[in-house]
């Protein structure tokens, strides 16, 4: 099994661990999160809130992405590319619940936080950003 294909279907494990971790951390910290949940119920503060955790989750996938694949891999960008095709057809099935500008921010982000994830990395830790033929 190749480098890039492990640093992808980890990249998107990592994205739905932190979104999980993160809701639970939603439920702790906004009161009356837990109780609209089910129902979709969200204030605005809980759209925002549930928006800057997606845009972290993005984030910590394409950090863990690029820290596996091999430099100059096209990991990052199939990352991104599946979790906005696994995410399209989710939020069309929510779109009567959440206004527009929600699923255009939580759709259009997703990709070009994974890709800026991916291009911290090296920063981050020091790694040689070389890219490989």
């Amino acid at each position: 099994m190749s480098k890039s294909f492990v640093a992808v279907v980890v990249a998107l494990i990592v994205w739905f661990v932190a979104a999980t971790l993160g809701n639970l951390v939603l439920r702790a910290a906004l009161p009356g999160y837990a109780q609209v949940e089910v129902a979709m119920a969200f204030t605005l503060a809980m759209l925002f809130a549930r928006l800057a955790l997606g845009l972290v989750s993005s984030l910590v996938a394409g950090l863990v992405c690029a820290a596996i694949a091999p430099v100059g891999s096209p990991a990052a960008k199939i990352s991104a590319g599946l979790l906005v095709a696994l995410f399209l057809p989710v939020h069309y099935g929510l779109w009567a619940r959440f206004p527009i500008w929600y699923h255009l921010f939580f759709v259009g982000s997703l990709a070009p936080m994974v890709l800026l994830g991916a291009a911290l990395q090296p920063i981050l830790v020091g790694r040689k950003a070389i890219a490989t033929p």
